[in-house]
């Protein structure tokens, strides 16, 4: 019928479970449509609070708790199942006590981005703040995800949260060097971890000189680039002021992704066996060297950038890299300047099948390069190559490609992927050109795949 209000016809029930998926400013909205909404998104099992929904005010602070406090005390007896409250840059005296009544109503997911400075009273100026967790998180029995930011996180003596699988901990401040070991083993299902190291913080120096990942669950752990909210967002960081060491004791650990350099050292205490998936845009230290890519050779997928190369260069100068023998897949970015390097480091993988290979900086190369010698993986096991990125293609483009196709025994196919960069000679030249290499496998394929940039 029309005008008909079908959506107050459904049980409260169902009611509070939609309007838990929508921001809490949002639910509040509704408690002016009727008597019967007055109080509903009192009843609402997530909360969604962020503070710059509160108009700014000297004593802001105070109208955000008598917020909170109306909502817990509304229905002592109900959990709030998903909680998330963004303080922004501003100090709000008591969301302690808050969070930690929060806490006791047996939330399974909690998200909490903390303050990071505090407004002089009587002043323009702002000082250094860090909002503590309250100790009753660590203790929590329904947590099944953690994620803090810009919080600090104190010695919590005990910590047993048997449900935790999922923890993210954004620029955490670290009252001791052992906080993040007790946190992280003390998670007995815990699978996965991403950390972002504090390195800009006005605390660093006071610890943060080691962290110590130990856990007998954890299946996935990434240090991500980081920027903002986005983890995904590449852009530099600021270097460390502070040298950090980073040790890592996860046996069944499956997926590792290291971006930036938040660690100066970073040792994998014993072989990840278990370990499939690997992405490093790391530096790492010669004197650790060894360790660490002991540590990670059993790896099946590794995905390595410009800068996780140059160092494995400089790393083979000084040490021995081991063989990956479980390497069947692996995605490269080189510089130009290091392709000698190139076989050098393919004979460390003799098991390889796809190679996913991108060449920098060739331009800015002064001398040429020969790629002559052939690993063992061109003669058994190399099916696929895919030559990605190609802006530009002259004599040292051809190189490449005829590296491969002359000297790879079973490839099937050879992938050149081009950018939508304006270019001197066209597709067809390209591939009319590279089809007149002798290929050592008769039965390879030359493809051409495109990529807008």
């Amino acid at each position: 019928m029309p005008g008909r209000d079908r959506i107050s016809e459904l049980p409260e029930c169902l009611i509070t479970k939609i309007l838990s998926y929508l921001p809490t400013k949002h639910s509040v909205k509704t408690s002016v449509l009727s008597t019967r909404w007055k109080n509903l998104w009192l009843t609402v099992p997530s909360l969604d609070l962020n503070r710059a929904d509160f108009r700014y005010r000297e004593e802001g602070h105070v109208v955000i708790l008598r917020f909170l406090d109306r909502l817990l005390d509304f229905n002592p007896d109900s959990r709030l199942l998903k909680v998330k409250m963004k303080c922004y840059w501003a100090e709000i005296k008591g969301l302690k006590d808050r969070i930690s009544t929060v806490i006791q109503r047996g939330p399974q997911h909690l998200d909490v981005e903390s303050s990071v400075e505090y407004l002089y009273p009587g002043t323009y100026t702002y000082y250094p703040y860090v909002e503590f967790m309250p100790l009753n998180l660590y203790t929590s029995k329904t947590l099944v995800s953690l994620k803090l930011t810009w919080s600090g996180v104190e010695d919590p003596g005990f910590v047993c949260m048997p449900c935790l699988k999922s923890m993210t901990l954004v620029k955490v401040h670290f009252r001791e060097d052992v906080t993040l070991e007790k946190l992280v083993s003390g998670c007995p299902v815990l699978e996965e971890l991403t950390l972002v190291r504090d390195i800009d913080s006005s605390f660093v120096g006071e610890v943060d000189g080691f962290m110590r990942v130990r856990s007998g669950s954890l299946k996935r752990f990434c240090v991500p680039l980081w920027y903002g909210e986005n983890f995904s967002v590449y852009v530099k960081c600021i270097s460390p002021s502070v040298k950090c060491r980073l040790e890592i004791d996860a046996p069944v650990l499956e997926h590792m992704s290291l971006g930036e350099d938040q660690f100066d050292i970073v040792v994998v205490q014993k072989k990840l066996t278990s370990l499939f998936m690997l992405d490093l845009d790391i530096s790492f230290a010669l004197d650790s060297g060894e360790l660490f890519l002991y540590g990670i050779s059993s790896v099946g997928h590794m995905i390595i950038s410009e800068k996780t190369v140059k160092a494995l260069e400089l790393y083979s100068r000084v040490g021995l890299i081991p063989k990956f023998n479980n390497l069947s897949r692996l995605e490269a970015v080189f510089p130009g300047n290091l392709l000698q390097f190139l076989p050098v480091f393919l004979e460390c993988c003799p098991n390889l099948k796809h190679l996913i290979l991108e060449v920098v900086h060739l331009r800015e190369m002064e001398d040429a390069f020969e790629l002559t010698s052939v690993p063992q993986c061109f003669l058994s096991t190399l099916e696929c190559v895919e030559l990605k990125r190609i802006h530009d293609w002259e004599e040292e483009e051809m190189k490449v490609a005829t590296y491969f196709l002359e000297n790879a025994a079973v490839l099937k196919k050879l992938t050149l992927t081009l950018t939508a960069y304006p270019r001197y000679v066209s597709d067809e030249e390209i591939f009319e050109e590279v089809n007149k290499v002798k290929k050592r496998s008769p039965t390879c394929q030359i493809l051409r795949d495109w990529e807008l940039c």
